[in-house]
């Protein structure tokens, strides 16, 4: 079976999730034309690369503007059969994310000027978007050659709004009620909802002796993450320099020590040794160099929470064999797993590196946000099933070929020899291909390509 036959596998399992066939008929051959179509990416688009030009395009736009269906149907699906097929036991490690789609229309719901995480440190830029929150699991496919960089398969594509400001004429009533629902609406609220919602996902799959460890970054190390009350799911932070920490009290009647210290004090104490563990980061197997704290107490947290420090060294790198070797700066880890082998923590965190990967495709290549709808339910659902597709084309290819780059795949231009891993633009011109061949000739498909970025 080649990647065109998995690719609509996987979509027709979808069927379950759309309330008439004839809908999820329509879904599947939007899928294609929504990956496969060139220029940008709009319901348009995909329509003239169906050649359905000259028929009926009003049932098409009704699947997201009308059809009840979630996305998370759609992800569920994904999310067993990458299990079954790469991550068949152990914890299940998942990273989080969020991000700004940007949108053009200032009358498109649920946008907003949000930060540009593009912008320099020293200038923040301000973008007209959508926010979504990203989660994506994942496979450490090196764990089967030894030798395949790991990828990170989204599972979820959460809009996350933010309450509407009241102008500057509005009365001290509106005021208080929008300071109430921006409480209600942060972000990091939304990541305990979703993550909640997986885990019994999870055990209606009958996962529920799985662990599942999220994946965060700084944004989420803060007092909504940490006092959660969740079951069987466990948190892996990226916490600031400079939080003060306390060891567990001695005294009678006190919680936290009276002493403070900071993780880049423990990174700059001699005193504490340095051990080594053997992590897969960069397309090899590395020596990595860390500190570790146990039973450590943040205020933050709640009062019994008892977590762990994991102190990570700047690893050289080269840019070029023969080059100049760099530094990069120094990590901190704060975790609540306090069970699981300290290298398996460190390589998980390393492999959540590849949902920038995830964001760099979908926005670039796939271009999520591109799609010219404004209504309420179909501004949400374009770019959560365009990402559901971008995550099946990654399970498609990943079941048809395997991790690596074979003689299926285009040859790659000679500035781009090393590639071991098949890009995401490499596998949506497999399916192009793959598409065109059985629906025909090559002039013909040359014209449906041509009419598609007429």
């Amino acid at each position: 079976m080649n990647l065109l036959h998995h690719f609509r596998r996987i979509t027709e399992g979808w069927a379950g999730a759309f309330p008439q066939t004839r809908t999820a008929t329509r879904a599947c051959a939007l899928a294609v034309g929504l990956l496969c179509g060139v220029g940008r990416r709009t319901i348009t688009r995909a329509l003239g690369f169906l050649d359905k030009e000259q028929v009926d395009w009003s049932a098409d736009y009704r699947v997201f503007s009308r059809s009840p269906w979630e996305s998370k149907d759609l992800f569920d699906l994904l999310l067993m059969e990458a299990i079954a097929r790469h991550v068949p036991q152990g914890p299940l490690f998942m990273a989080w994310d969020d991000t700004v789609v940007r949108r053009q229309g200032r009358h498109v719901p649920n946008t907003a000027w949000r930060r540009d995480p593009m912008s320099p440190p020293f200038h923040v830029n301000l973008v007209w978007g959508q926010r979504y929150l990203l989660a994506s699991l994942v496979l450490p496919l090196y764990q089967e050659d030894g030798e395949s960089s790991p990828r990170t398969l989204p599972v979820r594509f959460v809009e996350c709004p933010g309450a509407r400001k009241p102008g500057c004429r509005a009365e001290l009533v509106e005021w208080e009620l929008y300071r109430e629902e921006k409480k209600k609406q942060r972000l990091s609220l939304r990541f305990v909802e979703e993550v909640t919602r997986i885990r019994q996902t999870l055990d209606q799959q009958g996962l529920a002796e799985r662990s599942l460890i999220c994946l965060v970054d700084g944004s989420y190390c803060n007092r909504t993450v940490w006092r959660a009350d969740w079951e069987r799911t466990r948190i892996v932070a990226r916490v600031r320099r400079d939080a003060k920490l306390a060891d567990p009290a001695t005294e009678k009647g006190r919680v936290y020590s009276r002493q403070t210290w900071t993780p880049q004090s423990v990174y700059a104490d001699p005193g504490r040794p340095w051990s080594t563990t053997r992590c897969f980061y960069g397309g090899q197997w590395r020596e990595v160099r860390y500190k570790e704290v146990q039973r450590v107490k943040w205020r933050t947290a709640r009062r019994n929470k008892v977590l762990r420090l994991i102190v990570l060294a700047p690893t050289p790198y080269r840019i070029t064999a023969e080059g100049k070797t760099y530094y990069r700066q120094e990590s901190y880890l704060l975790t609540d797993d306090l069970t699981t082998d300290v290298g398996v923590l460190i390589q998980a965190y390393l492999d959540r590196y590849q949902i920038e990967f995830n964001h760099r495709d979908a926005k670039s290549i796939l271009g999520v946000g591109q799609a010219q709808v404004w209504g309420e339910k179909s501004t949400p659902r374009v770019p959560a099933f365009i990402v559901a597709c971008y995550s099946a084309l990654l399970l498609a290819g990943l079941n048809a070929y395997g991790p690596k780059r074979g003689q299926e795949y285009r040859e790659l231009p000679k500035w781009r020899r090393r590639a071991r891993r098949p890009s995401c633009q490499d596998l949506i011109h497999l399916l192009r291909k793959q598409w065109a061949e059985e629906k025909g000739s090559e002039n013909r498909r040359e014209q449906m390509i041509i009419t598609a970025a007429a």
